[in-house]
Order: C-alpha cells, then sequence, then structure tokens
C-alpha cells in the first residue's frame, strides 16, 4: 500500500505518522511542524526574551544536538544569541568521543563553545574516581546522582563564565516524565512542587534554566534528528543504568502535565530557597547538593549526602584525596 500525502503540503508523500495526533506527514512538514511548536514553547512560556545570551548544554547527544540546531533556526526570529557549553566530567572511553562531536557542530554551526571540566571545578574528582569511590553501593545510581548534581553546578559555572542571562537544556518530554514518576514513588513533595512548568526562574542569584523540548517526545526528537541529518554521538554513558521507558506517547505527556497540575497543602511545600553556607549557590538546606556530595567525597563517606543519608553531614571525618583517573579501557561501549 502507498504511502499517504502528507496531511499539510499535500504534494509530497508522508514519511511519518505522528506518534501523538497520528497526523501523517512529509519529513519537512514534520521539521517545520516540529520547530513551530517549540517557538511556540519557548514564546507562550517567556522563556527566552529578546537579547537574551543562552547557555546550551551541549552533550554530543541527540538531545542537546536537536536543541542547539532548532535554536540556532529560531534565534533570529526570538532575537537571541547562543553559546555552547559543554562538560567534561572525566569517563574515560566515553566523553572524549561526545565532546569531539560537540567540536564539529560548533564548527559547522559557527557557535561559540566552552568546555568544563569537574576534575577543575571540584577539586580534582572526575566520575571515574567517583565510581571508583562508590563501588559496591549501588554504583549506578550512585553515580548518576553523583554526576546530575555536579552536572548542574557545571553547567551553570559555564554559563557564568561566556556571560550567559539563560540556561537552557535538552530534557525532552520522556526525561521529564521519568523525573516526576521517581518524586511520586519517592514521595517527595517538595520536587513535585518544584518541578511544574517549563523551568525555573532563577531564584536566589541562579541563572534562569529552561527547557524548550519538555513537550516533545523522545521519539520525535529522534525524528527530527533523523530528517536533518544531525551528526550526534549516540553511545549510552558507561555508568548509566536501565531506564524506564514509557509505553505510550499520551503516558509520558500525562505524566509531564501531572507535575504542573500537583495540588500540595501549604504545610508539604518547600521553603523559599537560600544560600549554600560553603559556595554560596541556591540551596534548599544548609549545604548546597554539589558541596554536601563532594564533602561526603573527601570525608571517604560516598553515600553520605545521598537520600537519608544527609543527615549525618554535621559527623566529622578525615577529608579524603581524589583518587587519579585511570587511562581509559578498551572495553566495548554499549549501544544506546
Amino acid at each position: 500500500m502507498p504511502a499517504p500525502q502528507c496531511a499539510s503540503c499535500h504534494k509530497a508523500r508522508a514519511a511519518l505518522r505522528r506518534p501523538r495526533s497520528g497526523q501523517a506527514l512529509c519529513g519537512a512538514c514534520f521539521c517545520a511542524a516540529f520547530e513551530a511548536e517549540v517557538l511556540h514553547t519557548v514564546v507562550a512560556g517567556r522563556l527566552l526574551p529578546p537579547g537574551a545570551v543562552v547557555a546550551v548544554g551541549a552533550s554530543g547527544g541527540k538531545d542537546s544536538t536537536v536543541l542547539a540546531h532548532v535554536l540556532r533556526e529560531l534565534a533570529p526570529r526570538l532575537g537571541i544569541s547562543l553559546h555552547l557549553v559543554a562538560v567534561d566530567e572525566g569517563i574515560g572511553g566515553y566523553r572524549d568521543a561526545a565532546l569531539a562531536a560537540v567540536r564539529r557542530q560548533a564548527e559547522r554551526w559557527e557557535l561559540p563553545l566552552t568546555v568544563v571540566a569537574y576534575a577543575d571545578l571540584f577539586g580534582g574528582w572526575t566520575m571515574d574516581a567517583v565510581a571508583r569511590s562508590t563501588a559496591g553501593s549501588g554504583r549506578s545510581r550512585a553515580c548518576c546522582t553523583f554526576c546530575g548534581v555536579l552536572r548542574r553546578r557545571a553547567l551553570e559555572e559555564g554559563a557564568r563564565l561566556v556571560g550567559a542571562t539563560h540556561v537552557v537544556t535538552g530534557h525532552n518530554a520522556d526525561d521529564m516524565a521519568e523525573t516526576v514518576l521517581m518524586n511520586f514513588l519517592r514521595g517527595d513533595a517538595g520536587r513535585l512542587a518544584r518541578g511544574g512548568g517549563l523551568g525555573s526562574p532563577g531564584e536566589g542569584g541562579a541563572l534562569p534554566r529552561c527547557r524548550p523540548l519538555q513537550l516533545a517526545s523522545q521519539k520525535e526528537v529522534v525524528l527530527y534528528a533523523h530528517f536533518r541529518r544531525l551528526d550526534y554521538f549516540s553511545e549510552e554513558c558507561v555508568y548509566a543504568p536501565e531506564m524506564l521507558e514509557a509505553a505510550r506517547p499520551s503516558a509520558v505527556l500525562d505524566l509531564v502535565h501531572s507535575a504542573e497540575r500537583l495540588a500540595l497543602a501549604p504545610t508539604a511545600r518547600p521553603p523559599p530557597p537560600g544560600a549554600c553556607s560553603r559556595c554560596g549557590a541556591l540551596a534548599s538546606r544548609a549545604l548546597c547538593q554539589a558541596c554536601a556530595l563532594l564533602d561526603g567525597l573527601n570525608r571517604g563517606r560516598p553515600r553520605l549526602a545521598i537520600g537519608k543519608g544527609r543527615r549525618g553531614l554535621d559527623e566529622e571525618g578525615p577529608p579524603r584525596e581524589p583518587q587519579p583517573s585511570r587511562p581509559p579501557t578498551s572495553e566495548p561501549v554499549p549501544d544506546f
């Protein structure tokens, strides 16, 4: 059976049927619709005002690549300027290839690029050193906890370094659905209360952050990258655990919107954030999570600041020197 005509241009043959709407579109019309939806998300949400200097978190993966490409296409209409900021977590045999993809993108799209490294920002700690320190204590989950917190801090520092006024990340609807679901399962009312919307306004001196792809499904992000023939790094991180996958697109968006419509009792809402007593960054406790995690690493107790372990942060313990990074291994990296 031949493919139907594109429902938008009525000229070309349809190349796909959109997962959410079922609309049959050709590749060109799908990409135009995808870009128009991201534009609507940014404009309707007032995420990036004219004149904004936007730091794009660039990992080399599909999400950040699609985000950078779409914002580059929309930049003249939005009146914004872009600067790619990549983070070198210090993962042997993985991060070098991803950073090479980011450098190719920056050169091809003529966008400035700045790379910041964990080792420079966090007292010599790299993710390889963290992984060795957390070995035998739920390694994959612990690594992702450390990396998520430290990467957020590193991206903030990189954005400030380039003079950015806003930070954007490539989180898509599937990513946000996972976050909402995990916070529900943990009963974390504070994170649920803060998780609605398309980003954060920049409280406590932090730069405003937003997620322009939050309402785009992972499947459509991949399709956009395919039709635009984008060059991106597709290997899974060596420390990443198996992730939950949503069964259908509507379930993913339902979870994303559930955080926006969540109603909490006033007593369940978290207090306004303050400043970290050590570094001055935005924090909901005396220490921000980045300082708390680094404190646990330096004391030789890497899980001290994860979950309920934060209760022991006031305990004194001898600091621990970060372990030197080992050379990349020759073990194969699992396919994405």
